[in-house]
């Protein structure tokens, strides 16, 4: 499950899950829908509508990317390899660049760390920029793992997001002159 959003009106309900694989949140013929339904009209007490989207690109959901390095990470993948492949999965899918930090006792050691992996811009401090940011926890034997992952998908202008801003046009001043030209 990468985003759940939440839309309340007076009469009704509008719960809309997007996850990597609906399929396992629907269950076979509908019956994990159907329960989730019940479960959410004892708790609202009011008409619930139901959808569930499709992540057409799992690898660019920073919530995912995150949770499929934690999972790797409990399976014991060494955590360079894991941070790396991910990497490279999500700049193939179309980002733009992409921050991957971990921390606790990497690799068991004894005392713990935080390393981090970064491909491509990640502009944290530009407002306009489309950033999706995920966090997940890997429980290991040594204790737990945080990931972080911050996702670069392009900036936010006025028309929509674009990948890359336009350059700028450079300010019309003629260049300066030398004394006695």
């Amino acid at each position: 499950v990468s985003n759940i959003i939440i839309e309340r009106t007076a009469k009704k309900v509008r719960v809309t899950i997007v996850t990597a694989r609906p399929g396992i949140i629907i269950g076979k013929k509908g019956a994990d829908i159907e329960k989730l339904k019940t479960r959410l009209n004892k708790m609202f007490k009011k008409e619930i509508s139901l959808n569930i989207k499709e992540e057409k690109k799992a690898q660019a959901s920073g919530q995912l990317t995150a949770e499929n390095v934690a999972t790797q990470l409990e399976r014991r993948v060494a955590f360079r390899r894991a941070m790396k492949k991910v990497i490279q999965g999500a700049l193939k899918s179309g980002a733009k660049g992409i921050k991957v930090s971990v921390s606790g006792r990497l690799g068991g050691a004894e005392m713990a760390r935080t390393e981090w992996y970064l491909e491509g811009r990640v502009p944290l401090h530009t407002l306009r920029a489309k950033i999706d940011y995920g966090f997940a926890e890997a429980n290991t034997t040594y204790g737990i793992i945080g990931i972080k992952v911050w996702i670069f998908k392009g900036e936010v202008l006025a028309k929509g997001i674009q990948a890359e801003a336009k350059e700028e046009k450079k300010s019309g001043r003629k260049p300066r002159q030398k004394k006695g030209e």
